[in-house]
């Protein structure tokens, strides 16, 4: 399509928008809400054309925050409870019939922001062109059905799914897309004006963390930036991959340390590497603060109004053309290199029974989805070529003492790198020898757990465990497996953990011959509820999940930040599974690359990359790999025992009462005893 078409279907639509919130002509309650939407779009279109004026270079820092906020301002705080953005008010006042649906077209509006700023014209027009086919339905004279609308809804997803999915697979492997490049490299990052340019929510979280990261040295951000580039570059050098083969890098951050990743990407570059930065999925990839939460949490599954077969067959069909077309581009790219941040509150959502819900057929569904998907972004950006690092840091609403923590979690990520690689390989050296290992929780913690441990055919040549310090995951600290799973079984408890941005507590999973047998916690007074929650954001849709980690963190220093600053419940799962014993249920560890030997510093290679789910790769790849990996910490407070079981009976214990007790590691007890 020409600019010059585009641009006359852009010019129509808003025409027409603009004449809605006068008329009449649609019944009432509908009446409202479609005035709603008009007055929304018409503000969407005069923001586009104040970028196009300039107005993000010459407003006021002041001006540009109430600029900011207008376009969520219907969803923060207690606006949401009159929203029709919150399914339940939607229901409320539209009805059963079309309160739903019209609850999932606000949400799909609500993108526009995004498409305003990066002046994506056609998504843009597109939304507009769909408000104004339901809006001309609902002024017929009969209303018109829920199927009607449904068709509609269904069709524009459909009709334009080809252009979505290629623009998201650009944004995972495409340098040349420089939205968010641009404002990094180009912007004058002392004048927090910069950060209003993407069009994100943006915070006191946000702001106050580039105002610390400007209060630094150049050196100290160079050093900052160089902890997380030389991870990446280390990940390779370990698994013994060609980082040489690689063109690009995917950098993913939250707003506020672009001056860190202004020196990352100058180091990248010196790597050979070119950033690809990007929102990506669900604007999660470089992203600003949530402007509310439990909204986002309400629409989580909104694609369950029109999800079906040939849905998903004509997305795949898409998402495999849209690869072929970017091959190149993907096969030079090397992996994420990721910024976590923590410090938020600890959200504890609302079930709202008016909001979306994949049906028992649509989370199968999902679950095929996600493999197909999986397998073909893995034929292009190859998993044995590809690698990968994360490191954190806290945010400004951690509390009053941030600038204390920031400085405690720099010195965490960069420990010494040696001493605990000498450490854990003490503990592997005993591990090797387990035929099982036996975890017990402690007090009000109920885990009774037993991990069946790989064979060596050959220890001095081989390892079941790999020693992981400072490169893949930042900060160093932990030596983890993929268990066998015939004969792993117990009963894996938590008293409260924080998982993918959300709360639990007392989470409790039982497992048999390593899989998930039952699951449940006491977020909410009804069973099923509970059930729910860890069944869609635990287990990801599917009926069970292997184990597909065991593993023994040990960042004492991390785990005595969290208590000294009374930050437990905070701390993102990449530090939090450094703090005691962990488990992940889904993928291992190795998922995609079980063929690739590594090795462990000492020389010896690491066997136990595999289990019987993963081993199914070659006739049932949609069988054996999950696509999800979720890690789960018993914090050392909880914790009783690790012994060691050797096939003689024998055993000998790693931790007792939550300490080390193996010769060789009593360092680690050290901050435990401050």
């Amino acid at each position: 399509m020409t600019d010059e078409l585009l641009n006359e279907r852009y010019a129509l639509a808003i025409e027409r928008i603009r004449q809605i919130p006068a008329e009449k002509s649609v019944p009432q309650p509908y009446r409202d809400f479609f005035a709603q939407m008009a007055q929304y779009l018409c503000k969407m279109d005069q923001i586009r054309s104040r970028i196009a004026e300039g107005y993000l270079k010459t407003a006021s820092e002041e001006e540009l925050a109430v600029f900011n906020r207008e376009p969520y301002e219907d969803v923060i705080g207690e606006r949401y409870e009159t929203s029709y953005g919150n399914p339940a008010f939607a229901v409320r006042a539209l009805g059963e019939t079309h309160g739903r649906s019209l609850c999932c077209l606000y949400r799909e509006l609500g993108n526009a922001v995004v498409w305003v700023y990066e002046d994506r014209l056609l998504e843009l027009t597109a939304a507009m062109e769909l408000y104004l086919e339901l809006y001309a339905m609902f002024e017929e004279e009969t209303l018109p059905s829920a199927q009607y609308v449904k068709e509609s809804i269904y069709w524009y997803v459909s009709d334009y799914a080809e252009e979505r999915q290629e623009y998201q697979v650009r944004e995972i492997v495409d340098p040349s897309l420089h939205f968010v490049k641009d404002i990094v490299m180009e912007s004058d990052l002392t004048d927090l004006r910069y950060l209003y340019q993407y069009g994100e929510y943006i915070t006191e979280n946000e702001k106050g963390t580039a105002r610390f990261l400007n209060t630094f040295s150049q050196e100290e951000i160079d050093a900052m930036a160089r902890t997380y580039t030389e991870g990446f570059r280390k990940c390779f050098l370990v698994a013994r991959k060609d980082l040489s083969k690689k063109k690009t890098v995917s950098i993913r951050f939250h707003i506020g340390f672009e001056r860190m990743i202004r020196a990352a990407i100058l180091q990248f570059r010196e790597m050979g590497l070119e950033p690809v930065i990007s929102r990506g999925a669900r604007r999660t990839w470089v992203a600003g603060a949530s402007a509310n939460k439990q909204y986002d949490y309400d629409h989580r599954e909104d694609r369950a109004y029109y999800f079906d077969k040939a849905y998903v067959e004509r997305g795949l069909e898409t998402w495999k053309n849209a690869f072929e077309e970017e091959k190149v581009h993907a096969n030079g790219m090397a992996g994420p290199a990721v910024i976590e941040v923590f410090g938020e509150e600890p959200f504890s959502p609302e079930t709202k029974k008016e909001a979306f819900r994949y049906s028992e057929k649509q989370q199968q569904l999902c679950v095929y989805e996600m493999s197909q998907r999986g397998q073909i972004t893995n034929q292009y950006i190859k998993g044995e070529e590809r690698s990968f690092t994360i490191i954190a840091y806290p945010l400004p609403s951690i509390g009053a003492r941030f600038e204390e923590i920031f400085a405690e979690t720099v010195k965490i990520n960069t420990l010494d790198y040696m001493l605990y690689r000498n450490m854990q390989q003490k503990m592997i050296d005993v591990l090797d020898q387990a035929d099982r290992v036996h975890i017990t929780g402690k007090g009000a913690n109920k885990t009774d757990l037993y991990v069946n441990i790989w064979k060596l055919q050959n220890p001095e040549g081989e390892t079941a465990f790999e020693n992981c310090v400072a490169d893949v995951n930042i900060p160093v600290g932990e030596v983890f497996t993929s268990p066998v799973l015939k004969g792993t079984n117990g009963k894996l408890h938590v008293g409260q953990v924080y998982l993918n941005g959300l709360n639990y507590k007392n989470l409790e999973i039982d497992f048999k011959d390593g899989m998930v047998e039952k699951y449940t916690c006491t977020n909410f007074e009804d069973e099923t509820e509970n059930k729910n929650y860890i069944r869609d954001n635990v287990l990801m849709h599917h009926e069970t999940l292997p184990m597909g980690e065991f593993a023994i963190g040990t960042n004492t220093t991390a785990y005595r930040m969290a208590r000294d600053y009374d930050i437990a419940d905070k701390l993102p799962i990449l530090i939090a599974e450094k703090t005691g014993p962990h488990f992940a249920v889904g993928d291992t560890c190795y998922s995609h690359e079980e063929d690739n030997l590594s090795y462990n510093p000492d020389g010896k290679a690491i066997v136990a990359r595999e289990n019987t789910v993963s081993a199914q790769r070659r006739e049932n790849p949609e069988k054996a790999y999950l696509n999800c990996h979720t890690d789960i910490t018993i914090p050392y407070d909880e914790l009783d025992k690790i012994t060691v079981i050797r096939k003689d009976g024998t055993t000998e214990d790693i931790i007792v009462d939550g300490r080390f007790v193996l010769a060789g590691t009593e360092a680690l007890n050290e901050p435990l005893d401050r």
